[in-house]
């Protein structure tokens, strides 16, 4: 016992020392040349700023590595905070059946969030007369509350008059733009109208605002519209259908894997596009940052 408890010990001090960053060997090379002589001092100074010079251009890389990946994930985890990973759109016919299509591709394993959507483009106007574009995206009440970025993220008003199908979400950025805050009045200008037999006239409608959301990214704050979707589908020509839907996933590096599933899944033609396509303009930047680093 007493042998094998020797033994034993050993192993664990030698695994230490086999663990450490440099050898018993590697240290004495390294003091021998860094330590002056009197002969030897001139190329003392020279390896000891050549040490110097080593160090921090090794440290001046992993500080950069580190402020790169954190903008990466920042940026990943903002992008795909608010858009699917995959966004499944009809190919031989419009998404009449949706309830039942997304509670299949809900169910695929892997999938977290399956999310109906109506978007469509519309100019936005406050009580002053200003304008801008905007992009209405029709979502329910209870999906919404599933995208943290924006439910977790009301900077005023709250999603109560949203999901009584009364009013609507607008970014900070539009709400200032526009003159807003929460409980005025928004109006949107669509030219998808109605029908008449002048051509058809665009459609004129206004809305509570019912809550002000920051992302934190200008793009989606200055930009976009949650509207009920049963009122954008009424807003938009769509009654009873769909024009796309969100799959958010565990694991969007594994994207790949789940395109088969989700094919199956849906039973019929569909055109699925991931994040990376939509995004490509952005994560092409960084990977050539990568690779410049690398």
């Amino acid at each position: 016992m007493a042998d094998a408890a020797v033994s034993q010990q050993g192993s664990k001090s030698g695994s230490a020392a086999a663990s450490r960053p440099f050898s018993a060997f590697e240290r004495l090379v390294a003091w021998r040349y860094l330590r002056a002589r009197r002969k030897e001092a001139f190329i003392s100074v020279i390896a000891g700023f050549s040490f110097i010079g080593i160090m921090l251009g090794v440290a001046t890389l992993i500080i950069v590595m580190a402020v790169m990946n954190g903008f990466r994930t920042e940026l990943i985890s903002r992008i795909l905070g608010i858009n699917g990973h995959m966004i499944v759109q009809p190919v031989d016919g419009p998404f009449t059946d949706y309830p039942a299509l997304t509670d299949r591709l809900g169910a695929v394993p892997g999938i977290k969030v399956a999310l109906p959507l109506v978007e469509g483009q519309t100019l936005a106007s406050g009580a002053g007369g200003a304008g801008t574009g905007a992009l209405v995206r029709g979502i329910r009440a209870e999906d919404l509350s599933k995208v943290k970025t924006v439910s977790d993220n009301i900077k005023s008003g709250d999603l109560v008059g949203f999901a009584a199908g009364q009013g609507v979400l607008i970014g900070s950025r539009m709400a200032d733009q526009l003159g807003l805050q929460a409980g005025d009045t928004i109006t949107l200008i669509s030219p998808e109208g109605d029908v008449t037999p002048m051509g058809i006239n665009p459609r004129v409608k206004s809305y509570k605002v019912s809550g002000i959301f920051e992302i934190g990214m200008s793009e989606y704050d200055a930009t976009i519209i949650y509207m009920p979707l049963e009122e954008a589908q009424l807003y938009f020509n769509a009654e009873g259908l769909v024009q796309s839907i969100e799959l958010y996933v565990d694991n969007p590096d594994n994207i790949d894997e789940l395109r088969p599933k989700v094919e199956a899944a849906a039973g019929r033609q569909i055109a699925i596009t991931d994040w990376r396509q939509r995004n490509q303009t952005f994560f092409s930047a960084l990977q050539v940052e990568r690779n410049v680093m690398f």
